[in-house]
């Protein structure tokens, strides 16, 4: 059992079906939009369960109470005998029936579904009832749901905007050509646009020209459906939540607009959804650029692809604000193309933050998962290594002659001594002043002196909606803390340094001060930070919808870069001992492991590209073992539908080694081990777990004896004045240390 967490099943919806229903007469051609099974857009929250012979009414577009900007895609569905002439839907009184339409759904009784506009912000409820009762037969009872609207331009659930926010639409380029144009309002909102562009013969891609007639160049593609269609990509693109968003899909400019009755026979019935990396620099700013959406890989086999500015992380390092974002545009897809089967997360590096987070957070919104370079979460994976490594290289330079290049290697945990450099420059994201993005006008960025109330580009500042502020000095609270960490513990312990040695770096490490400057002291974290960061899932714990769904972590390895490199393979085992801990198994977490080159994380790529369309099956098949199992558990239904192809292996060479993936030490003699080994960060190095889940450690009294080298009397007393508020006990769980308060929290 995961305390503090809710069970879903699996969610997902069914290829589109044409059926023939008869009404009033007349033949309807109607195509259905998902299966019986809730939709993966709104699977916490399907139609409420009745009596047999009950109406149900439900949303298909989002949650009942995240519609954004007056439109939701609802279904009604009816008992035999209620015909579909006979019911009729209001939205709080008002008459609403003339937007339904009559859909077939196999194996199931009549159902109409329709786009309900402009509601009002705020509650709404939508009653669906009998128009005309028969006396001769028992009516069903009215049945409804409450549906709450925000505006388009957010918030919803991810608390109140940042301010300053400078708009970028007049930097967007489109895919076809030219630039999205000026912003319309404040929160930097434009009218949404479509184009198209196709694919060559030779192999690019080029705006599509007008006229109606596609060029003799266009080429052809098969789907992964089946389908041969023209190489045609329709590409939608406007904003929402303040963000700039796109989506990607394979049409025919000659046949009908798609709406979500009418899909376009190109398309796969899934949606990739594409998360962009990066961090620094990621605040203040709307983003001139999405992840990508008109990506050969995925669009030649009919995926749609969409994609927003404020889920690519270096202009928006906050997953909280990201899964707002992604669930405000998967909302604007469904809105114009139906439910997709289901959903499907792609990311790298700070892609798979985003990809970990929300897929654990706000369960449903993604079905599945492909991630690389990957990290459980920036704040407490990724934070603490890179402020570690700032620390033990400011050391290291204050005091050049206490520690050799490979004793300092030793105490950071890194497969590199360049690895430190790598990691302390990414420190900058903790530096209010470290990492301002260039949109950000000079005159509104932070200064001590200058202008102490200026915009903070910090992650910390960023992510004050749930951390909060101190009262007292308007600062955010940080839940980053070193207080009690025996940086170099192992390497002591292995005989690489000396007890003096281990002192002296303990003793003059340090930490940071409130603006990211390097302070003496260790830094304690902030109580109410800490709290939250544990609460609010902020630190992955990965036991709630990311413990039913399908994750594959690419790992192109780069611990043994020439310049260092931030993407270390532990970080993987990070998620996976999370897993472990959170669920009691890893087994829907498949690692592979290969050599990093140029563009290696792409669907065009032999290993990347294979992963992206095994995890299709994947989630294919738990889904349908979903439908016909449904009291299954999830992890039972993943264990029995796994691709064989999706099992833990390295490439060495041409050579795939299918092997489960193990970390140092226990990987010695394995040949994935060997080839890709795993190292850990300082605070591995320092006895820490792998799973970097604790952001406090809980402390106690130093005492030489529990020590396999030995401390004499001089240096023992010196180790007590060192360590005087104690040394963390790594074999205890964190101070606060629990699961979150639940999913889809609002702050």
């Amino acid at each position: 059992m995961r305390p503090g967490w809710g069970r879903t099943a699996l969610a997902v919806g069914a290829a589109a079906t044409a059926a023939v229903l008869t009404l009033s007469g007349g033949s309807l051609v109607q195509q259905a939009v998902a299966l019986t099974v809730p939709p993966s857009a709104a699977p916490l929250q399907p139609a409420a369960e009745g009596p047999a012979g009950a109406l149900a009414v439900s949303v298909l577009s989002s949650r009942p109470d995240t519609v954004m900007g007056g439109t939701a895609l609802v279904r009604v569905e009816l008992p035999a005998p209620v015909e579909p002439h006979e019911v009729r839907l209001e939205a709080d009184g008002t008459d609403v029936t003339d937007v339904l339409r009559p859909v077939h759904l196999p194996g199931s009784d009549h159902v109409l579904e329709g786009l309900v506009e402009d509601l009002p912000e705020g509650q709404t409820s939508l009653v669906a009832s009998l128009a005309d009762g028969d006396e001769n037969r028992d009516a069903p009872e009215p049945a409804g749901v409450v549906v709450t609207n925000h505006p388009r331009s957010g918030p919803v659930f991810a608390g109140p905007h940042q301010d300053p926010f400078v708009c970028q639409t007049e930097d967007f380029e489109l895919a076809w050509g030219g630039r999205l144009g000026a912003p319309l309002d404040d929160d930097c909102s434009v009218e949404t646009v479509v184009g198209y562009v196709y694919r060559t013969t030779g192999g690019a891609f080029a705006p599509l020209p007008e006229g109606g007639r596609l060029p003799s160049d266009v080429a052809r593609t098969t789907t992964s459906s089946g389908e041969e269609v023209p190489y045609t990509v329709r590409v939608e693109t406007g904003t929402v939540n303040r963000a700039v968003y796109e989506t990607a899909v394979l049409h025919d400019p000659r046949d009908p607009e798609p709406d979500p009755w009418t899909a376009p026979d190109g398309w796969n019935r899934r949606l990739v959804y594409k998360f962009g990396g990066g961090c620094p620099g990621g605040w203040f700013v709307q983003g001139d650029r999405t992840a990508g959406v008109v990506d050969h890989g995925m669009l030649s086999q009919g995926y749609a692809v969409a994609s927003a500015s404020l889920n690519v992380f270096g202009q928006n390092c906050d997953d909280l604000l990201a899964a707002e974002t992604m669930n405000a545009v998967k909302e604007r897809f469904v809105l114009a193309h139906g439910v997709p089967d289901h959903t499907l997360g792609w990311g790298a590096s700070g892609g798979a933050y985003q990809s970990h987070q929300i897929a654990d957070n706000y369960p449903g919104l993604l079905d599945g998962i492909v991630v690389s370079q990957s990290y459980p979460d920036v704040g407490f994976a990724t934070v603490p290594a890179v402020t570690d490594a700032l620390l033990l290289r400011s050391y290291a330079e204050a005091h050049p002659d206490a520690l050799s290049r490979e004793q300092q290697r030793a105490v950071s945990g890194f497969g590199t001594w360049e690895g430190i450099g790598a990691m302390a420059d990414a420190a900058a994201r903790i530096d209010p002043r470290g990492v301002c993005p260039a949109a950000l006008p000079a005159e509104e960025r932070y200064h001590p002196e200058d202008n102490p109330g200026g915009a903070r580009c910090d992650v910390f500042s960023h992510a004050r909606n749930v951390y909060g502020t101190d009262p007292e000095t308007g600062l955010p609270r940080r839940p980053l803390d070193n207080v009690g960490v025996q940086y170099g513990l192992s390497a002591l312990v292995e005989g690489v340094i000396d007890v003096d040695q281990f002192l002296h770096l303990n003793e003059y490490v340090g930490g940071f001060d409130h603006d990211g400057g390097l302070a003496p002291e260790r830094t304690p974290g902030d109580p109410d930070a800490i709290r939250a960061a544990y609460d609010s899932g902020r630190l992955l714990h990965t036991g709630g919808g990311l413990a039913d769904i399908p994750i594959v972590d690419h790992r192109p390895y780069q611990d043994d870069a020439a310049g260092g490199d931030i993407h270390m393979r532990y970080h993987s085992f990070s998620t996976r001992d999370r897993l472990l801990a959170a669920n009691g198994t890893a087994d829907n977490h498949v690692m592979l492991t290969e050599a990093h080159y140029g563009n290696v994380f792409s669907a065009d790529q032999p290993v990347a590209g294979r992963a992206l369309t095994e995890l299709d099956s994947w989630v294919t098949a738990a889904a349908e073992l979903t439908r016909t199992d449904p009291g299954g558990a999830p992890i039972d239904h993943l264990r029995r539908s796994r691709p064989e192809w999706l099992a833990d292996s390295c490439w060495i060479g041409d050579e795939r080694v299918v092997s489960p993936q193990l970390p140092l030490p226990e990987g010695h003699g394995d040949s994935c081990a060997d080839a890709f080994p795993t190292y850990g960060s300082p605070r591995t190095a320092a006895g820490g777990p792998l799973a970097s889940d604790v952001v406090k450690c809980r402390l106690t009294g130093f005492d030489e004896d529990t020590y396999p080298v030995e401390f004499d009397e001089e240096q023992a007393e010196r180790a007590q004045e060192v360590f005087a508020e104690g040394v963390c006990d790594w074999s205890e769980p964190g101070q606060g240390q629990r699961p979150p308060k639940g999913p889809w929290q609002s702050f």
